[in-house]
């Protein structure tokens, strides 16, 4: 136990000592004298430091640790793996929204509304799916169809659209952590704060339902409670991200197991904070390395370039 306990400080001082790193990350060199000053409101880098660098931060650590807390509930919910957010066609139908803005020159405020309402409607069609369904699988194929469906409407209207319309739409599709204003990340703050309500209220049930629905039924459980938690709970935090920073991946399939290592165990009381801190520490690695060239990469090339070789680790020290 004390064990466990160490290693979550130790994750939570990692995650700390990452977004310092972090702000000092970008184009203009800035010293720790520099950034601390402008933490304080004081001195000529405050504009750049408050303006910038700490919502990008933020921006970065909340929506890693969004989407490693619902790809751990994801995991438990499908007993899947390789189960992450997006499975379900929550981003899809925010990918959809995004391309109907683009298609409109909305701009980046009109993108990040229209695909906040394309991640809710699909949310709600899950939603309702969930509670119709009872077998984890039906479900599960349900929501992927939903994306392939999403997908493909996506697609057609690219195919149809301008080249401003597909400038925008691509911008918003890379991932970023940039751009992002404090409003926006009291927004995403919200949404995770509640799912991570959610995700702590259903922790109980996720072990349960680790072991099969028949397991569950025989605990007096109700599977179908369980997954519609946890699914409003991954929605409601998935639909946010992919918003405001587009569809972010890698981070909700890699997170969980690193989590699950970390803590050498599955109980969900003690992998849902692991998987926050741990999702949030990976983000923050991805937008430090995205800063390093001149011109920042989109924060999906470098979530990948991270989370695949620590996926295909995971997979080799199985076998």
């Amino acid at each position: 136990m004390a064990g466990k306990k160490n290693n979550m400080m130790w994750a939570a001082l990692a995650v700390i000592a990452l977004a310092g790193a972090d702000l000092l990350c970008g184009g203009v060199a800035l010293g720790l004298g520099d950034v601390g000053r402008g933490l304080l409101g004081e001195g000529p880098a405050a504009d750049i430091v408050l303006g910038i660098r700490l919502p990008r931060v933020l921006t970065a650590l909340l929506c890693g640790a969004a989407l490693a807390l619902g790809g751990a509930q994801m995991q438990a919910v499908f007993r899947n793996p390789l189960a992450d957010p997006h499975i379900m066609g929550v981003s899809g139908g925010a990918g959809l929204g995004a391309a109907i803005a683009a298609m409109s020159l909305a701009g980046t405020a009109g993108m990040a509304l229209s695909a906040f309402a394309g991640a809710l409607v699909a949310s709600a069609l899950v939603l309702a799916a969930g509670s119709r369904f009872r077998s984890g699988s039906t479900l599960l194929l349900f929501g992927v169809m939903l994306g392939f469906i999403f997908s493909a409407v996506t697609s057609v209207l690219q195919y149809t659209a301008g080249e401003e319309s597909l400038k925008l739409f691509f911008s918003w599709a890379a991932g970023t952590f940039t751009s992002i204003s404090l409003a926006s990340d009291a927004l995403l703050a919200g949404a995770l704060a509640l799912g991570l309500g959610l995700a702590i209220f259903n922790a109980k049930g996720l072990d349960i339902i680790l072991f099969g629905e028949e397991y569950a039924s025989l605990q007096g459980a109700s599977s179908t409670r369980i997954r519609i938690v946890a699914i409003l709970s991954c929605c409601l935090m998935t639909g946010a991200v992919t918003a405001f920073c587009g569809p972010l991946g890698f981070v909700g399939i890699v997170a969980p197991h690193v989590a699950r290592r970390l803590c050498g165990t599955s109980v969900h009381r003690t992998v849902i904070p692991a998987s926050v801190f741990t999702g949030a520490g990976l983000a923050l690695c991805a937008d430090i390395l995205a800063q390093l060239p001149s011109t920042p990469l989109p924060a999906g090339s470098t979530l990948a370039l991270l989370g695949i070789p620590i996926i295909l680790l995971i997979l080799l020290a199985e076998k």
